[in-house]
Parts: C-alpha cells; structure tokens; sequence
C-alpha cells in the first residue's frame, strides 16, 4: 500500500475538506495527516493519524526577514525528516501557507505531489507547486489565475461533502412557509456583520414573520445575541464552529452565509436557498468568486458586504419570503447540479487519479 500524508491547517476551510480526503483514501492507502496548531482544532486526535508541522504566517515586518527565512529552512527540514520517517510516496496537499514546507521538501526529494483547490480562484500556495504537481483536484475548469497551459493537470471532482451528508441526499430541506427556519453561517472564525446587522434585521422580520434562528457565533458574542433574541420571543440555536453542523443545516429552510467553498458545497447538496455574503478580505477574492460559480448556474443570492444594512437586507429576505417562484427555482437549480454527486463516485474519481499518476 502507498504511503499518503495529506497537508492541511489553519480555518476549517482547510481541514474538513482534508479529513474528507483521508475518509476517502485510508481503505485503500496508509494516510496520515500534517497540521498546524491552528488546524487541530477542528481535528479529532483519536480519529486521525497526526503529524504537527506548526507553520507560522510569515511576517511582512522587514526587521523579521532573516528570522522567517530561517525559521521557514527549519521548518522544511523538519518536513524532510518528517517524509523520510515515514516512508511517504505521495502529498495531498489542500493549499495554505501550511503546507509550503511539505511542499519544498516533498519536491526535494522527488515525491508526487497532488493539489486540491476548492475556490474558484487558484490559491497563493498552489500557484507556487501547479507547475511540480501530478494533479490538481477542482470543481471546475474554470478556476481563475490557473495558466491554461497547465490545464491538463486539472482533475474535476464534485464538491467534497463529509460521509454523513450522503445519508440524507433523499432529503429535501423545508421549502419556505408559515415557519422560517433561518440558518447563519459566519464561518469558523465568526464576524461582528453575522452578531449586529443580521441579528437586528431579524428582530425586524420577526414581527411580521414566524423566525427561528440557528446561528453560528463565536464564545464572545454568545450571550449578547442570546439575550437579544430572547428577549424578543425569538427561538433561536447558537453554535460555534461544530463538526456536526449538518444536524442543523438539515432544518433550515434558507441561510445567509460567507462564501467558503466547504460551506456553498454543503449547502448546494442540501438544496438550502441561501444568500452568500462573500468576505471582503478574502484572499483575491475568492470567497466572491466562489458565490459567483454557483450564481450563474441560478442557485444563490450575492450581497456585498459594504453595501448590507438592515433596511435592504429586510427587503431582500421580504422578497425572497413573498415571492416563492424564485426561491423554488434555486432548489431545483441545485438539485440538478447535485444529480451526479455521490460518495461512490468521488471515490472512485480520487483513487484511479492516485493510482494512474
């Protein structure tokens, strides 16, 4: 059996669609898997089988130059060692300034190097190895910033979804009506627009609308917005980052959300209209790019952030609510782009990749 180590770390953006990878493959490889300190986080050490390669941001500080270059050799080393130990013939790694070191040190020693790519725009990290990688696993051919004359190391794979969702894919979530099951999604790292301007555009709607709120906030905010909405009358769920998410997804009848390529895959599967609200500071604007993908095949809402206030955010959710032809167009805009999206399928997809590169 070859000998896999998947590189990942820092937001959840990186690290669920890496412990899918590893569902995927451990059957059929011995896996292993690299995190920094950040990532472990959203990690289960008993499930998974993990390496700590602690790569830090580098800083853009002039005076701090010397200390990141060699700070950075250490750490390629340490990689180096790393590989070595382990015997590893193959990294899969899921972008980020994480895996730079893998990636240096994977090259070194003439290992294959596979990419994943979930945005819609090609990643910094990705960008510096496409041209050393076998393949590039992506949802689309249509990545921006991805040289066309390596178009042909493109792999399209449907959009990875943990094991779980696919027990529910018969399942369509609730269509919109006397009962309005909002859920929000601010992604792991929260956002002060999720917990002020939503939260007191739902209070608004909720005098004309029956709102039950499932939100995600972090520990900060959490007893603000509970008290907020309690003394509202509003019922309401909150939740952190949680790798059980999809037991809440499943009761939403419609979402506001950023646009992380994990979190619009999961949503799409379950046929949850949404309105996407792409983070500004994005690196290159792929969370805007993301939402635009699945704008133009007629599944979701963009707003921009600079632009929401309570008063057009009321009338967007109004419109939406009222007017039911639309919202019902992008279910079933959704359910056909999922038509093709199983367990089985990717699997086969990612293993006879592996195997015949």
């Amino acid at each position: 059996m070859k000998n896999i180590l998947i590189s990942t770390g820092g937001s959840g953006g990186h690290v669920v669609p890496a412990t899918i990878f590893y569902e995927h493959l451990k059957s059929e490889f011995n896996v292993c898997m690299s995190s920094d300190d950040r990532g472990i986080q959203f990690l289960d050490k008993n499930k998974y089988n993990i390496e700590i390669i602690n790569t830090p941001k580098i800083s853009k500080n002039i005076f701090l130059i010397p200390f990141n270059f060699f700070l950075l050799l250490y750490l390629i080393f340490k990689s180096f060692i790393l590989l070595r130990n382990k015997k590893i013939e193959i990294l899969i790694s899921t972008g980020g300034y994480m895996s730079l070191p893998l990636c240096i040190a994977s090259k070194i020693l003439n290992l294959k190097i596979f990419l994943f790519e979930p945005n819609m725009v090609l990643g910094r990290s990705n960008k510096l190895f496409v041209n050393s990688c076998i393949k590039i696993f992506c949802y689309s051919e249509k990545v921006k910033d991805f040289p066309n004359i390596l178009k042909n190391k493109i792999s399209i794979i449907p959009t990875l979804l943990r094991k779980k969702f696919y027990s529910i894919q018969q399942i369509e979530s609730k269509v919109i009506g006397k009962e309005i099951n909002l859920l929000i999604i601010g992604g792991s790292q929260g956002a002060k627009l999720f917990d002020t301007i939503i939260s007191e555009t739902i209070i608004l709607l909720s005098k004309k609308y029956n709102i039950k709120v499932i939100q995600q906030t972090n520990f900060k905010n959490y007893k603000y917005i509970k008290s907020l909405y309690s003394k509202n009358n509003i019922e309401n769920k909150l939740f952190d980052f949680d790798e059980d998410v999809l037991s809440l997804m499943s009761k939403a009848n419609i979402c506001i959300s950023r646009a992380g390529a994990s979190t619009l895959a999961e949503l799409i599967f379950l046929n949850i209209p949404h309105i996407a609200i792409p983070m500004p500071t994005s690196k290159d604007n792929h969370q805007f790019e993301n939402a635009y993908f699945y704008q133009q095949l007629g599944c979701n809402w963009i707003l921009s952030q600079d632009e929401i206030n309570k008063s057009n955010l009321a009338d967007k959710l109004t419109n939406i609510i009222e007017n039911k032809e639309e919202y019902l167009d992008k279910k079933k805009n959704m359910k056909n782009f999922n038509y093709q999206n199983t367990w089985n399928t990717i699997n086969q997809k990612i293993i006879t990749t592996i195997n015949e590169n």
